[in-house]
């Protein structure tokens, strides 16, 4: 799909939050190459979709532009994420899958998902 298309988005019949993290790749295309295969449809590993799922959260998104990745989390009202990141960090296969990811990553290594991840400070808004 064209970025330009715009995407789709889930309607969930309930209110929800969101959260906007940051993060930068290694600045090398064979790298962010791979980095974006393994996050494409049947590669990412099953237990870790399972973790995102189990942790409460009802959307993950990532967008890359060059070597900055953004991603979008949403989840019901009552999710608190420092729990959230602690329960899906204690998932089967999900400190491996960290290690896995970080050689992409600008990030030190042994380094959870939620410690990688800069929250993003929403600035501006049209609808209050």
């Amino acid at each position: 799909m064209e970025p330009t298309n715009g995407y789709p988005q889930k309607v969930f019949h309930r209110p929800v939050k969101r959260w906007v993290q940051t993060m930068d790749l290694r600045d090398n295309p064979q790298l962010i190459a791979e980095y974006r295969r393994r996050h494409s449809r049947g590669e990412v590993w099953p237990e870790v979709l399972q973790g995102i799922r189990d942790c409460g959260l009802l959307e993950m998104e990532i967008y890359i532009l060059g070597t900055r990745l953004v991603m979008i989390c949403e989840a019901p009202l009552d999710v608190d994420w420092d729990e959230a990141m602690r329960r899906m960090a204690s998932g089967p296969r999900q400190a491996e899958w960290e290690a896995f990811m970080a050689v992409f990553q600008q990030c030190v290594p042994g380094q959870t998902s939620d410690e990688k991840w800069q929250m993003m400070e929403r600035m501006f808004h049209v609808y209050e």
